[in-house]
């Protein structure tokens, strides 16, 4: 009885180890990250300057 347990015991093992997969690391292709930038720094304030502008006038008015 020793002896079959001990048996189904490598068997169990030998089994496991022979469906682990490969000994090479898996190959992982790197991230491509696309970055658009703007060609002035001050492009972002022209439409809050503008706004101003604008509620200076419709207030100087009333």
């Amino acid at each position: 009885m020793k002896k079959a347990l001990l048996v189904a015991a490598v068997a169990a093992l030998a089994a496991t180890a022979a469906h682990a997969g490969s000994v090479t690391p898996p190959i992982i292709e790197p991230e491509i990250v696309v970055e658009t930038t703007t060609s002035s720094s001050s492009a972002g304030i022209i439409v809050p300057l503008l706004f101003l502008a604008a509620v200076g006038a419709a207030i100087w008015l009333l």
